[in-house]
């Protein structure tokens, strides 16, 4: 009896957690999201961006370096010695809105790395109104940025619009949200509805974006 209660145990699953949030951020990096060209733009500089970038640092007398910069999936990472002040974070802020070789219209604003929440937003339409046009990212985060529940929220990435099957005229919307360790900001988000026009949408949270969706059947 003793040996089949020690099977029977082992053999039970534990419930899988469900994480809302990354883990462990790296602080000493400023993230700025932006198009593809501008970042190639911006990384074919890159040397001069650093050396402009640091001797400005160097002017306030900030401990704060520049070591590189990169790109990252549509943004650009510049790399710091040390963790960046909000004052530090202004200047290099002010430095890249001079710059006349880059779109400033398609740059969000300069954020330091932190965690990242996962939400879902449900039941907007995939067309345009009185249009065959799907609604595009942009659109989305017009909406988003004009919606007072989002008012304390910053985008870690552009949203994604993903029709949510072949039959369906409504989207899913994968969002995600610059967030704290523990998911405060988020937790405020989930299961909240507002208005895209006539609708009324919903916000879910996820385990995390899981891009775009496949098909089991045909794979596509």
């Amino acid at each position: 009896m003793e040996i089949y209660n020690i099977m029977n145990n082992t053999n039970q699953k534990s419930k899988p957690k469900f994480n809302i949030i990354t883990k462990g951020p790296l602080r000493k990096q400023i993230i700025i999201s932006m198009n593809t060209n501008n970042s190639k733009r911006l990384i074919a500089q890159a040397n001069n961006h650093i050396t402009d970038i640091n001797r400005l640092l160097k002017d306030v007398k900030s401990e704060i370096s520049a070591d590189f910069i990169r790109s990252n999936n549509k943004r650009i990472v510049i790399t710091t010695n040390k963790v960046v002040a909000s004052s530090d974070l202004n200047i290099v802020e002010k430095y890249m809105k001079e710059l006349n070789n880059i779109d400033l219209n398609d740059v969000m604003s300069l954020r330091l790395l932190q965690s990242k929440s996962y939400l879902k937003i449900l039941d907007i339409l995939y067309f345009q109104k009185n249009t065959n046009l799907p609604v595009m990212s942009n659109i989305i985060k017009r909406v988003i940025k004009s919606t007072h529940i989002f008012d304390d929220m910053v985008l870690a990435f552009h949203p994604q619009v993903i029709k949510a099957s072949s039959k369906s005229d409504i989207a899913i919307i994968w969002v995600d949200i610059c967030d704290l360790q523990n998911g405060m900001k988020v937790k405020c988000l989930i299961n909240r509805c507002f208005n895209v026009g006539y609708h009324i949408t919903i916000i879910r949270r996820i385990n995390m974006n899981p891009g775009v969706l496949q098909c089991k059947n045909c794979w596509k």
